[in-house]
């Protein structure tokens, strides 16, 4: 096969492949993560988070993480709140820790109010 083929070929597979990611973020959070590491990820939330955010996530030195008091603010402002931290509070940033698929998913469920439930 000529190697021009070969190579726009997988520019194509390439440009479909993130298309599909950034399209499908939802489907792309699910389908990613182990249930192991969706565990993980919520003990994270309920332990680490919550010693600041209240253990049942309704609030202490940061802000309630349910549903009703996330309403209206975007999934993307919620990862960069994580990823990020918020500079001049007590919101340290998770980058180094977490991976943005795994703060997807994070913030999938805080908005769904899933990660609260008992």
């Amino acid at each position: 096969m000529n190697s021009s083929i070969i190579k726009r070929t997988c520019r194509i597979t390439a440009i479909m492949a993130v298309f599909f990611i950034l399209t499908n973020q939802s489907y792309a959070s699910e389908e990613f993560l182990s249930n192991i590491r969706k565990a993980q990820l919520i003990h994270i939330v309920k332990q680490d988070c919550g010693s600041c955010h209240g253990m049942t996530l309704k609030g202490g030195l940061g802000p309630a993480l349910l549903p009703e008091n996330l309403e209206g603010k975007p999934i993307l402002f919620l990862q960069n709140t994580i990823l990020y931290g918020r500079t001049g509070t007590a919101m340290p940033p998770w980058k180094p820790l977490l991976t943005e698929q795994e703060v997807l998913w994070i913030s999938q469920q805080l908005k769904a109010g899933k990660i609260a439930e008992p």
